[in-house]
């Protein structure tokens, strides 16, 4: 199949998913939460292992501010739910395939989403972690429940407000990664000899019972999307991003 905004590769029991909006530094928009969507479909029925990858200088840096800013232009509402891209983590979270984010580069409000519903978190030494939404008068309701998940209430709430990147050393000693080396692709292939000894169904059956060990993902959907949407619908912090894109201007500079 033909994608507009990733790339993928089977590779038996494996699938490479990479994002590539390299224009864009791999932002998440709708048509990138549907292909997804489509290419985690196809991987049920045999895929034990499903790769994400972004740039080697850009995981991703979260919500396509400049989608919203044409939107915004061509006097369009901001009509993007959050609640397919919720979906697409919980499915990465709780689907029948392990998870694995190899981060490279800077991973960034909604790029933290991913990484953090992964089963299994790799990276070279130059990815950074950063949630930078308050600058912007948002807060990143949807990644939460899954950063709180890896890494801990406290330290979710640390990096919510401190809005800075952390070094792939914090990251490690937080629990948002889990590996990471120089030669992180070597790394990556490490894991993938291991893991793919593993069957379908024992991976299956694990995945599924962890999800029951652990139910707040579910349980936060419903207030996680409503807050998103709440955020993403206030003029005071649509203006911030459309200055943002338009003249650069830094909201707390501003």
């Amino acid at each position: 199949m033909s994608y507009q905004t990733i790339q993928v590769r089977f590779q038996e029991p494996i699938c490479f998913l990479q994002f590539n909006r390299p224009a864009a530094n791999n932002t998440i928009n709708e048509r990138l939460v549907e292909e997804c969507h489509q290419v985690l479909a196809l991987c049920e029925p045999s895929i034990t292992i499903v790769v994400l990858e972004g740039s080697p200088e850009v995981f991703s840096l979260g919500a396509d501010f400049q989608g919203i800013h044409e939107k915004m232009v061509s006097g369009q509402a901001n009509g993007q739910s959050p609640e397919p891209l919720y979906d697409l983590w919980l499915k990465l979270a709780t689907g029948p395939y392990i998870t694995i984010s190899h981060v490279r580069g800077k991973a960034n409000a909604g790029g933290i989403g991913f990484v953090a519903a992964s089963d299994i978190v790799i990276a070279n030494s130059t990815a950074q972690f950063s949630l930078s939404e308050l600058l912007f008068g948002l807060f990143p309701a949807c990644v939460l429940p899954f950063l709180i998940r890896r890494v801990g209430f406290q330290k979710a709430h640390y990096m919510t407000l401190m809005t800075q990147p952390i070094s792939v050393q914090q990251a490690q000693i937080w629990g948002l990664v889990d590996a990471y080396d120089v030669n992180s692709e070597n790394l990556l292939r490490k894991h993938l000899l291991r893991l793919k000894c593993l069957s379908n169904t024992g991976i299956l059956q694990y995945k599924r019972y962890m999800s029951q060990l652990y139910e707040l993902l579910l349980q936060s959907k419903s207030l996680a999307v409503a807050a998103n949407q709440d955020l993403f619908s206030d003029p005071r912090n649509l203006e911030r991003i459309f200055l943002y894109v338009e003249k650069g201007q830094l909201p707390w500079r501003g």
